[in-house]
């Protein structure tokens, strides 16, 4: 059995929450980049983050480098969670991860009560991965790769604590990310909500426009002006609050 407590980290939230946004960091990220959107969220909903291994609180674990081995870790974990209305938003390489978790949950024995799955600023899973290969992933090389996408200060990279820990994760999540393979299967049975940023370095707009392909029904794309990261600046409360709209009114998603 999954132990929740190791793989989702809970922000501070009411007693009682009535809704849960779940987040999924993207690659070299950890979950404490969500934790400002508790500020932007209503008081009844709670803002929980996937906790992936060698990141955070589970800094000494080794990452995982395999989707299906991934995803059916977060399913588990997702499934013993209590039943409350859920969107799970997935950004960069956690896109890619959220969507393979909603494809699981809803295709489990019992209602997991998610309601809408939100992807951003990652291309569409049939497309295929980034294709970083194992011999351009140098320190150096993956240094100017975080730095082209914006989003971490260069005070950060410079620190060598910080790239002592940083590059490890970042090589194993691009492995993750260039080993996925892409199944193809019926569209999602709920409402996706894709996103991406308008000067994003990383992810074209036909690339971001091609999620269409997973959607069932209802399919919204919106776009953001900001880069890569644009759900940490500026653009985050505009953000937030689209989501927060998926879990008040699912309807209106249409």
């Amino acid at each position: 059995m999954a132990r929740t407590d190791r793989w989702l980290l809970r922000f501070p939230s009411p007693a009682t929450p009535t809704a849960r946004l779940l987040c999924v960091p993207g690659a070299g990220c950890t979950a404490a980049m969500f934790h400002p959107w508790t500020t932007l969220v209503p008081d009844d909903i709670a803002v929980t983050v996937v906790q992936l291994p060698g990141r955070g609180a589970r800094l000494r674990e080794a990452p995982i480098e395999r989707m299906n081995l991934l995803a059916d870790a977060v399913a588990a974990a997702v499934r013993e969670e209590p039943g409350l209305p859920t969107v799970l938003f997935g950004h960069s390489l956690g896109a890619l991860i959220a969507f393979e978790v909603a494809r699981r949950l809803v295709a489990g024995p019992q209602d997991c009560n998610l309601i809408a799955l939100g992807v951003a600023a990652h291309k569409a899973p049939q497309l295929g991965s980034a294709g970083i290969e194992p011999e351009e992933a140098t320190p150096g090389r993956l240094l100017a790769f975080v730095e082209s996408l914006g989003g971490t200060p260069d005070s950060a990279l410079r620190d060598p604590e910080i790239r002592r820990m940083l590059l490890p994760v970042l090589r194993a999540d691009l492995e993750l990310d260039r080993t996925y393979r892409h199944l193809a299967g019926p569209p999602l049975p709920l409402p996706l909500h894709v996103y991406g940023g308008r000067t994003d370095p990383l992810v074209t707009e036909p690339q971001i426009e091609a999620w269409r392909e997973q959607a069932g029904d209802t399919y919204r794309l919106r776009w953001f002006p900001g880069d890569h990261f644009f759900l940490t600046g500026a653009d985050a409360a505009a953000l937030v609050a689209d989501l927060v709209c998926l879990l008040r009114a699912p309807s209106l998603s249409t």
